[in-house]
């Protein structure tokens, strides 16, 4: 059973965090279904919904992205987007099936700003890739891919890994 945070525990030293949040377990369906409930930024409170990574469980190369774009936040499932289409179209010229990588994001939520009726994506601040780094973290742990081999967008990964 997920483990249920409570939004006041994401603060306790002053910076915010999903660890609260994460579940101790190497499954990806719990700790997706878990995802729904964090509360460990205030990302939550302007995107449509979490966007949890998404892929098979053997899984031998993981993409992660910075975050969600406005397709992802809407179909609530990660790389639908322009980023998607242009990973699609890499990986079909490497001759890599799309169904044989895990993809996710380093922060689960899209952060946008309204620019007349479109949102626009607007870059985390490190305090949100931060506070989100436990479910990278715990996605990592389940998929026993070890550290991602690549980064797509912007590089907050290298902060972690380097790439």
């Amino acid at each position: 059973m997920a483990k249920k945070g409570n939004p006041n525990d994401a603060n306790l030293s002053g910076e915010r965090s999903a660890a609260p949040f994460v579940p101790k377990t190497t499954s990806i369906k719990a700790l997706s279904a878990a995802s729904h409930e964090c509360r460990g930024c205030d990302l939550y409170k302007t995107a449509t919904q979490v966007v949890f990574g998404a892929g098979p469980a053997k899984a031998r190369v993981m993409f992660v992205g910075e975050q969600p774009g406005d397709q992802e936040d809407r179909q609530g499932a990660p790389f639908v987007g322009p980023a998607g289409a242009l990973l699609d179209k890499a990986l079909e010229e490497a001759g890599i099936p799309r169904s044989d990588v895990y993809v996710t994001n380093a922060v689960k939520h899209f952060k946008w700003e309204p620019r007349g009726k479109r949102r626009i994506h607007k870059k985390p601040r490190m305090s949100e890739i931060k506070a989100c780094r436990p479910w990278l973290e715990a996605e990592l742990r389940a998929r026993c891919c070890g550290p991602p081999i690549r980064k797509d967008g912007a590089p907050p990964m290298n902060r972690w890994w380097p790439i």
